[in-house]
């Protein structure tokens, strides 16, 4: 019982009660509001400060404006989960030791529990420092498109201790970040467009160069936004059992690889049938000529029908 008074030093009376409604209970609840506005401050501070230091880090370096917003967002993001914690620690020791708690006692009382729980957490440590690493060498932001952990998806949350990406399914996939060995980043700076178009071997390959380049400089000439080094023919690229492949390829904007590689194929199809040439597997088409008479088969069948008619006659 000794312990438990040196531990939780709560009154014992109704005046003492009284006493500390009169003089606790107003400090409490100043704490607890004090805390509240001091997360809303310091989130304010931080988002006002990482804007206008990442906007003028990007003038210096030409960054575009949704490059900014996502770099903002995952620190915003980080920063905020930070400052949350240990604002609302500080807090609570406040509180406990306003609510009669002897907070020193208790540290001394969990000693040994705190060493396993410090050794069950090495995990835990591991994640914060990867995560850290993560942010502070910008490997990848909210936003962009990445591999961790053989899983691709879009970046939706990054802080200390996990990723959280969603893939092309929606399905979402929470990664520790002690998990993260390797991180792929398709999405950071420019993207590029890379695509391999199967020609039949007794395609004109010149003629056919010609045609993949008339479409890539059509689809450069439309999304001109989003292209930094327009697409074209690069080599034949390799031989296959059936055709040949013509590698293309062009730098543009991040994220936007998919959709002009996706179009450059399309007008390609169709551009291949305009000039009745094919893309891929040569392909031949069944006869419909009705094939000769076999003169055994044929021979017997008119044998057959005429014999009647000798006998008639």
């Amino acid at each position: 019982m000794g312990a438990m008074e040196q531990l939780f030093l709560v009154p014992s009376s109704w005046s003492e009660w009284k006493e500390w409604f009169r003089d606790g209970a107003p400090q409490l609840a100043g704490i607890v509001i004090g805390i509240a506005l001091l997360v809303i401050i310091l989130r304010t501070v931080i988002s006002r400060v990482l804007h206008g230091a990442l906007a003028r880090a990007a003038g210096l370096r030409k960054d575009n404006a949704d490059s900014v917003e996502r770099r903002v967002d995952t620190l915003l993001a980080t920063l905020n989960w930070f400052v949350t914690i240990v604002v609302v620690f500080i807090g609570a020791a406040l509180a406990l030791d306003n609510l009669g708690l002897n907070v020193s006692a208790l540290v001394a009382s969990v000693g040994i529990a705190g060493v396993a729980l410090g050794l069950g957490a090495q995990t835990l440590i591991k994640d914060v420092i990867n995560g850290t690493f993560i942010l502070i060498e910008d490997q990848y932001r909210v936003g962009d498109i990445v591999t961790l952990a053989n899983v691709t998806g879009t970046v939706e949350e990054i802080n200390p201790r996990r990723t959280v990406l969603r893939d092309a399914n929606g399905a979402v996939h929470v990664i520790p970040n002690s998990a993260i060995s390797v991180a792929t980043n398709l999405t950071q700076g420019f993207s590029r467009v890379n695509v391999d178009l199967p020609v039949p071997y007794e395609t004109d390959i010149e003629k056919a160069i010609a045609i993949i380049d008339e479409v890539c400089a059509e689809v450069a000439a439309e999304r001109s936004g989003d292209i930094l080094a327009q697409p074209r023919v690069l080599r034949v690229d390799g031989f296959r059992d059936n055709d040949v492949t013509v590698k293309v390829t062009g730098d543009v904007r991040a994220g936007t690889q998919w959709a002009i590689a996706g179009e450059i194929r399309r007008r390609a199809l169709g551009r291949f049938g305009e000039r009745e040439m094919r893309l891929g597997k040569a392909w031949v088409a069944p006869s419909t000529e009705v094939p000769p008479p076999d003169p055994v088969t044929t021979g017997g069948a008119t044998h057959q029908e005429t014999e009647p008619a000798d006998r008639s006659s």
